[in-house]
């Protein structure tokens, strides 16, 4: 299983980015789809999450900026950023859980990451 993220940049405070991650291989099944970021000298945190019925959640920092959305047909998730803020700064990186088929009849759980892109807030 492949994720490929994209979208990051360079923006000012105030400004939009929208962040698009799709997933390819042998997923079979998508159950939950998220973004999570880590600035410089900090773990990595939750950003939001979208599960496959669209129940969203997603950190305090971010409610009413960020938005988190998904196209099941695509295996591609979306980050629609606003009103973004020097303290959102980060690399951004996508996550899925789900399954994928490893034979004919079987398929296995995973977790698996994006390689992360960096997003950039100057004020």
């Amino acid at each position: 299983v492949q994720l490929q993220a994209s979208g990051g940049g360079l923006v000012q405070a105030g400004e939009s980015l929208i962040l698009s991650c799709v997933a390819s291989g042998t997923i079979h099944i998508i159950n939950t789809m998220g973004w999570y970021r880590q600035a410089p000298g900090m773990q990595r945190e939750s950003v939001a999450r979208i599960t496959s019925g669209g129940v969203k959640d997603c950190a305090d920092s971010v409610k009413g900026r960020f938005t988190i959305s998904r196209d099941n047909a695509k295996n591609t998730v979306y980050l629609q950023m606003s009103s973004l803020k020097p303290e959102d700064t980060a690399v951004y990186y996508c996550n899925v859980r789900g399954w994928e088929r490893v034979g004919a009849n079987e398929q296995t759980n995973g977790n698996w990451w994006g390689q992360g892109t960096q997003v950039t807030v100057s004020s």
